[in-house]
């Protein structure tokens, strides 16, 4: 993921929490313009330690942050945990079907 990617990320979840980006700002205890700044990309990029805020405030694991398709995350997420209580015949069986 690139940093222009990561940065757009931030303002998707932000939008999905439905934060202002001063509000989101000053919830990570940033100077209130910081987020409208890093969303325009003025050239600096976002510490971790600001992703993983962003990440807390807006309720996103940092696994769902950077998983290649936000908007297919929790689809993805349940259908990979009920794969897991599977035995290894069954996944065989859906596997032969999927061929």
């Amino acid at each position: 993921m690139t940093v222009d990617q990561i940065i757009d990320r931030i303002s998707v979840i932000r939008l999905r929490a439905d934060l202002s980006a001063r509000t989101l700002s000053l919830m990570i205890n940033k100077n209130p313009a910081y987020i409208t700044q890093l969303e325009s990309k003025k050239g600096f990029e976002p510490s971790l330690s600001a992703i993983l805020d962003i990440c807390e405030v807006c309720n996103v694991s940092l696994e769902e942050f950077f998983y290649h398709d936000l908007e297919a995350y929790k689809t993805d997420k349940n259908v990979i945990e009920f794969l897991k209580t599977l035995s290894d015949k069954q996944k065989n069986a859906i596997m032969n079907l999927y061929k």
